[in-house]
């Protein structure tokens, strides 16, 4: 590193974690996991549909828990209406049609669960499958860094106005409703211009927009796909993406709070299949530099690569880094546990290492496990410059090669053994490996 001075950062990062606690990845009082997670998806079986669900939504509605919904083609929530959606129903994508939903801007959508009685959206499949069906779609009015006030999706919908697919504007705190225990399976259906829809993708919605308990797994796409905004995700679960676990883009204000992401190396893109992908723009003369720059701030999250053979699964290419950092973001990520990914962060090959950036990107009070590299830069053979610096005591991180058993809280912690059993069970589950895998 050349020539930067960085003692007085230093000094301040040692004061501030003198004190401080030493859990690390996802934790709680109580096992927030239980009832409302699937990690088996594939073995439940739905009633056939009751109701169909199809064109646009233009008057307040309900979905009861009596009824199974089928989303035929694309289906818009628009005019400013209210979709509300009770505790335990199930809605199914058509396969055939590629179902998708999507709650417009100035719409809203209240889906609020129950950890015994989650709501679930699933393929029309028996026999299910990533990519079944679309995804979810929350559009609302918050700010986006592109230039003028509004963009539009781009994933091939086809809604009947453009309107139905415009996101963005002024207002930070947007509230486009609840999603709270909702369970999003085998979606990310392929499409021939635009790739592969995401499971929730959140475009500009805002701070009264409320997203937590919410697990998206088996997704063809991205997970989790932020889009500008200013939201909060508290308790998210991704599991065996293709894609991305959670992706930010496009100006996105976000606190990610205790959540979870497990990827398999057997699966994967080559578009990316990261945890997390932090980046402003995809095309940087696209970008209004006048607006506010992507910002992610992460506390107690667990990353974890699960793999039947990691030093072998590495040697051969199936693993990538857990977090990808593009240029003119900010990024801080706290009290977390990174496990089996080479290297654990890939800094962009055009961010300057130099004391602003480095401000700008924190990694404090961390728990690096088996990781081949830990933060790196994009095609740079050397990196003991950033080695070094995020190495220092002032950040008080740990590295370790031990099993996975050990990472997800601080093994002096004997308040959550039911909690850390659960993960466990999770983690060794043969289920993690099935013949897809292969």
């Amino acid at each position: 590193m050349k020539n930067i001075n960085l003692t007085a950062l230093l000094f301040f990062l040692v004061i501030s974690n003198i004190n401080a606690q030493q859990e690390k990845g996802i934790t709680g009082y109580n096992n927030w996991l239980d009832s409302w997670t699937d990690f088996q998806p594939n073995k439940q079986n739905y009633e056939e549909p009751t109701q169909i669900l199809t064109g646009n939504i233009s008057q307040n509605t309900t979905l009861t828990k009596r009824n199974t919904y089928l989303l035929l083609g694309d289906v818009y929530v628009t005019d400013s209406t209210t979709l509300t959606i009770e505790a335990g129903t199930v809605i199914l994508g058509d396969y055939k049609t590629k179902g998708s939903l999507t709650i417009s801007n100035g719409s809203k959508i209240i889906a609020e669960g129950k950890s015994t009685d989650p709501i679930i959206f699933t393929s029309s499949k028996s026999d299910k499958k990533p990519g079944d069906w679309g995804g979810l779609f929350i559009l609302g009015d918050a700010p986006i860094n592109t230039f003028g006030k509004v963009a539009s999706l781009n994933y091939g919908l086809n809604p009947s106005s453009t309107e139905n697919i415009s996101y963005g504007g002024d207002n930070s705190n947007d509230n486009s409703g609840t999603l709270k225990y909702v369970r999003i399976e085998y979606a990310g259906k392929t499409t021939k211009d635009f790739g592969n829809i995401s499971g929730l993708t959140l475009a500009g919605i805002g701070l009264q927009t409320n997203v937590n308990n919410v697990m998206v797994s088996y997704c063809q796409g991205n997970s989790f796909n932020v889009l500008g905004g200013d939201v909060e995700l508290i308790q998210t679960v991704s599991y065996r993406s293709n894609e991305n676990d959670y992706e930010f883009n496009y100006g996105a204000q976000c606190h990610i709070i205790n959540s979870l992401a497990i990827r398999s190396p057997y699966i994967s893109s080559p578009d990316g299949s990261r945890c997390m992908s932090i980046k402003s723009y995809d095309i940087k003369e696209k970008a209004d530099t006048s607006k506010k720059e992507t910002y992610v701030n992460a506390e107690n999250l667990t990353l974890v690569n699960v793999s039947k053979d990691l030093k072998s699964d590495i040697n051969v290419g199936l693993v990538q880094e857990a977090i990808y950092i593009g240029q003119d973001v900010k990024f801080t990520i706290n009290k977390s546990v990174i496990s089996g990914f080479k290297p654990a962060v890939i800094f962009d090959e055009n961010i300057e290492i130099n004391s602003k950036n480095l401000q700008k990107i924190k990694f404090t009070r961390l728990y690096f496990n088996n990781c081949k590299g830990n933060i790196y830069r994009k095609d740079y053979s050397n990196n003991d410059d950033l080695e070094s610096w995020y190495g220092s005591r002032a950040f008080d991180n740990v590295y370790s090669k031990g099993p996975d058993s050990e990472t997800f809280i601080d093994s002096n912690n004997s308040r959550f053994p039911d909690f850390r059993l659960r993960i466990n069970k999770i983690i060794a589950s043969n289920d993690l490996y099935d013949d897809d895998d292969d």
